[in-house]
């Protein structure tokens, strides 16, 4: 063998030498190696910031945000806010104007629609909860939808969706009766919202959102990682037909107002982004805009501060007051049991509107929405000549059984359907009704409006007598349309 190759084998040699004492060396190391990055773990993943929101508005249909498309446009494109929302339905029993689907086909329509509309102002992070799409009454009543709807399971979706975006500001839909405002799924998408405010920092409400999961790296974990948070104000909007009530009740931003980054008005944006809901408007937005015609959309669009946990006036703009650090959680007083507002202290009886009007009346205090109440009296919207039905509650906290009777007073040319007496299913006189120690009496009442040839406000009283001595009265105030 040649010199060279003796010294290239002997290189080899030792090189291979060296290989295997360097893997033996690793193999000693290795435990130590583990037992060094045990004592020094990785920190935990924050909260996914693709998702983090300034702004998390939640309504019931597509095109519901198109009533504060202006607003929005104005947070995005100058106030450089991060908003998500959030669809409680899908819009699936709703009107087609351009075509014939229907149903679940429509569903699909209108949730790119919804997208491609806002969309067109900077919002991206969008979401469709599914819940059923409730057809509205004449009358609209909240509870209907919640039912329909599954109260709980679209509650704790809420409160996910709050949890992942973590908002400062929560904006949905009045939750109330107001003329103009007939559909039931609004105010239930106001309902579940403020509900999900006062729970998103409370671990112990949907505590597998916010439970670690067992292997984050693995499959199948049913813990979701979640963080509780406590969102810092709350504001309402509402699609009425007269907006009276709301006057320094909230912030108020001008439509006509120019965006110095879009270089058109606030008005003329949402007429952009309304247009692309053409299944329910068809291409009216779309003419507006070619005719320069803005006057609906450059309407001055008014909030309703539900409630604000950082302080700051009434009417100053909607962040005003915000800070950037979480805050604590601040959970609301809940019920407390109380007498209605109109019961008789000597007697305790009572009488008062039932349905959504009821509801509300108990909701509001349990959620420290303490403004509501005193926001306007109960109120309804019909046509003229239209039959309509009134749910009343008449309340006995007695120790004894009484009988109430119902005295219904009209305005001229108002009457009472003949099959009202009907709907209390009971076989005792007209208007009267027997009520149990410590219970309460449903009674639904249909009226008929009269023929009037210029709307206008009218008022219908109910008073009730129990056992013959005073119960109380409960009023509502009816908005009749002319046709």
């Amino acid at each position: 063998m040649s010199p060279m190759r003796v010294k290239n084998s002997l290189l080899w040699l030792l090189d291979r030498r060296s290989q295997t004492f360097v893997v033996f060396v690793c193999m000693l190391a290795a435990p130590f190696a583990r037992v060094v990055m045990a004592q020094q773990p990785a920190l935990s993943p924050p909260p996914d910031e693709r998702f983090k929101s300034d702004i998390l508005v939640v309504v019931a249909h597509p095109d519901d945000e198109s009533l504060i498309a202006g607003y929005l446009a104005r947070a995005v494109f100058e106030q450089h806010k991060r908003i998500a929302v959030v669809f409680t339905t899908r819009g699936d029993a709703g009107q087609n104007l351009v075509g014939y689907e229907q149903a679940c086909t429509l569903a699909e329509i209108r949730e790119l629609e919804a997208r491609k509309a806002l969309g067109s102002i900077g919002i991206h992070n969008v979401w469709f909860l599914r819940a059923p799409d409730t057809p509205y009454p004449d009358v609209p009543d909240v509870l209907r939808s919640l039912g329909s709807w599954n109260h709980g399971n679209v509650l704790g979706e809420i409160v996910r969706f709050m949890r992942l975006t973590r908002p400062e500001v929560v904006i949905t839909m009045l939750p109330d009766i107001v003329v103009g405002e007939n559909h039931q799924d609004h105010q239930a998408s106001g309902v579940v919202a403020s509900e999900a405010f006062d729970l998103a920092g409370d671990p112990t409400w949907f505590p597998e959102q916010v439970a670690v999961p067992e292997d984050r790296l693995w499959y199948s974990n049913l813990m979701e990682g979640l963080h509780a948070w406590q969102p810092e104000k709350l504001y309402y909007f509402t699609d009425a037909s007269h907006f009276d009530f709301m006057k320094g009740r909230g912030p108020e931003y001008s439509m006509t107002d120019i965006s110095p980054s879009q270089h058109v008005s606030y008005g003329r944006l949402a007429a952009k982004e309304t247009s692309f809901h053409q299944t329910q408007y068809d291409g009216e937005p779309t003419k507006a805009l070619a005719a320069g015609d803005m006057s609906f959309y450059e309407q001055t669009l008014t909030f309703v501060l539900g409630k604000s946990l950082v302080g700051g006036s009434v009417a100053g703009d909607v962040f005003q007051g915000i800070v950037s650090d979480p805050i604590p959680f601040r959970p609301a007083r809940g019920y407390q049991q109380s007498s209605p507002a109109n019961q008789s202290e000597a007697s305790q009886t009572s009488v008062e509107l039932g349905g959504g009007w009821a509801y509300y009346a108990r909701f509001w205090p349990s959620h420290n929405l303490d403004s509501l109440p005193r926001l306007l009296v109960p109120e309804l919207g019909v046509r003229s000549g239209q039959d309509f039905s009134v749910p009343l509650l008449l309340h006995n906290n007695t120790n004894a059984a009484v009988t109430f009777y119902l005295r219904t007073q009209l305005p001229p040319g108002w009457s009472l359907d003949s099959n009202s007496a009907q709907y209390a299913h009971h076989p005792v006189p007209e208007n009267v009704f027997p009520v149990a120690a410590h219970d309460y009496f449903p009674v639904r009442l249909r009226l008929v409006a009269p023929q009037v040839s210029k709307s206008e406000w009218q008022r219908i009283l109910w008073s009730a007598e129990a056992d013959g001595h005073p119960a109380g009265s409960a009023a509502l105030r009816v908005y009749v349309t002319a046709d």
